[in-house]
């Protein structure tokens, strides 16, 4: 390539590579500080959409079994309660036995039938103000329980129904379990009435432990379909669980720094950086430090110093060594 003055054809080159260079420099710095090889779409725009949808994926995962477990949570208040109304039918087993044996006096027949009566008070208050996270357990009413990857195609339901919980309807039998593509959803049965029992007689009090046993196996029914859920549920949430530690894993091996990778780039642009930097073309790379005389040099003398001002261009053309040449000269002149 001939010289000329108008470019410096290797001073451009040497300025792309160096631009170039300190883009990827930059880029990996942003990438080791990070830990993200993905930070912009510039950087791989497939990559980060595939990255920010596992991402979604992961979050509605991570949430999904938080539900399970809250739902899990919920049966568990459920079971304790309907234990503890169970431990109060058994007692009153015990009154209805007794009352019915017909040796007892009428006084003795009223204060049965009086802790009678308070036990399934007991239930009724069971039943009312038994909750968990402020709404009641034994309302009757469905609480649907939902789990998702955040796509369309992955996310299911399975709506809760615990029976009321009183005096007049004591457990759950004859419930019946329905499936309709992805949702779950439970119809329960009935429960014993107990609420006009009383031990007030031997025939009533026959008739009363006749009932309460029913209702026991009633209770029973419903612990039952309790427990099933909690053994629903749980496998449900460990499902989950299981999903979203793979989709992160994927999401991790696409967008995370490999820090072994970008620490040999980091070294790679350094080197090239500041061999660039020192390979420089440099014109006036002669007009160091001198005597005076020669820092006069370096404008351009009037026309006639040096016979004419091309002269001075020739200078910078031939590079360093004439400029020496001629600072010598002109300091000596000095």
């Amino acid at each position: 390539m001939s010289p000329g003055v108008l470019n410096n054809i290797a001073a451009v080159y040497a300025e792309n590579n160096l631009n170039s260079t300190q883009a990827s420099l930059q880029n990996t710095l942003e990438q080791l500080s990070s830990g993200s090889r993905i930070n912009s779409g510039a950087d791989d725009a497939a990559g980060l959409s595939i990255a920010d949808g596992l991402g979604a994926a992961s979050a509605a995962l991570t949430q999904s079994a938080d539900n399970g477990t809250q739902r899990v949570g919920l049966l568990q208040v459920a079971d304790g309660a309907l234990s503890q109304a169970t431990n109060l039918l058994n007692r009153g087993i015990t009154l209805a036995t007794e009352a019915s044996n017909g040796t007892l006096s009428t006084s003795q027949d009223a204060a049965a039938n009086q802790e009678y009566q308070s036990i399934l008070a007991e239930i009724n208050n069971i039943g009312t103000t038994t909750s968990f996270n402020g709404n009641s357990v034994f309302s009757g009413n469905a609480v649907t329980v939902y789990s998702s990857d955040a796509t369309t195609t992955g996310g299911a339901t399975e709506a809760l129904s615990i029976a009321a919980l009183t005096s007049a309807s004591v457990g759950d039998v004859g419930g019946v379990i329905a499936s309709t593509g992805t949702a779950i959803s439970y119809i329960p049965g009935t429960g014993e009435d107990l609420s006009a029992d009383v031990l007030t007689s031997a025939t009533a009090a026959q008739t009363a432990l006749t009932d309460t046993n029913s209702a026991i196996t009633d209770v029973a029914a419903q612990l039952g379909y309790v427990g099933s859920q909690i053994n629903t549920l749980n496998p449900i949430s460990n499902v989950d669980s299981t999903e979203q530690e793979n989709v992160v894993s994927a999401q991790n091996s696409i967008q995370a720094t490999d820090y072994g990778q970008a620490t040999s780039n980091l070294s790679k642009y350094e080197i090239l950086s500041q061999t660039a930097s020192a390979l420089w073309p440099r014109p006036t790379a002669w007009n160091r430090k001198s005597p005076s005389c020669c820092s006069k040099a370096a404008s351009i003398p009037p026309a006639g110093s040096f016979g004419s001002p091309r002269f001075y261009w020739r200078v910078l053309i031939a590079g360093p060594d004439i400029g020496r040449s001629v600072c010598t000269s002109m300091a000596r002149a000095c």
